[in-house]
């Protein structure tokens, strides 16, 4: 049995009207460190989870015992669209708890030279993605391509990956994940 530690821990802050930026405080620890572990891309260890949750405060039973509720809304205004990338790639998620879900939509919005880092990503699930506007540059495996709206990209997570903005003008993609991987 697999429990969803990232979606448990950031639907328990913001139960508690926590920022990311709060709950790290009162823990200890960076910003980053509670973006990665609700992310699912960092496991924290036992104690470290337990000094995060002593700042909502809850214990790790309950924490274990808490099964946030799965989200119910199936329509979304572009303004409910929850950010959750920062700096020069937007990443705007359809619905704020992906609790209990399989799929993660977003709308991608990278900035001109954006990229996605040096290091290509590499993670469990399939991903696609449609270029509305603009240019992205899609590296998978030693394969690069240039797409441009209405092209578009599907791929295995497992093989590495990364995007980059290419071009004088931003580019926007509706994407999905499966596995959410944010």
């Amino acid at each position: 049995m697999s429990v969803d530690i990232g979606n448990r821990l950031r639907s328990l802050r913001m139960a508690h009207n926590l920022s990311q930026r709060e709950l790290a405080k009162r823990a200890g620890v960076t910003n980053s460190t509670i973006s990665l572990i609700e992310s699912n891309a960092s496991n924290p260890s036992v104690g470290a989870l337990k000094r995060i949750l002593d700042g909502i405060p809850i214990g790790l039973a309950e924490f274990f015992a808490f099964e946030p509720d799965r989200p119910k809304q199936a329509f979304y205004r572009a303004d409910e669209l929850v950010e959750i990338g920062k700096g020069p790639i937007s990443y705007r998620q359809v619905g704020e708890n992906l609790f209990g879900r399989s799929l993660q939509i977003l709308k991608e919005c990278y900035q001109p030279g954006a990229d996605t880092g040096k290091v290509p990503l590499v993670h469990e699930g399939e991903e696609g993605g449609i270029v509305l506007s603009g240019r992205l540059e899609v590296t998978v495996d030693d394969e690069r391509r240039i797409l441009g709206p209405g092209d578009a990209y599907y791929f295995e997570s497992r093989r590495p990956h990364r995007f980059r903005c290419v071009g004088p003008v931003p580019c926007e993609v509706i994407s999905a994940c499966t596995p959410p991987t944010f």
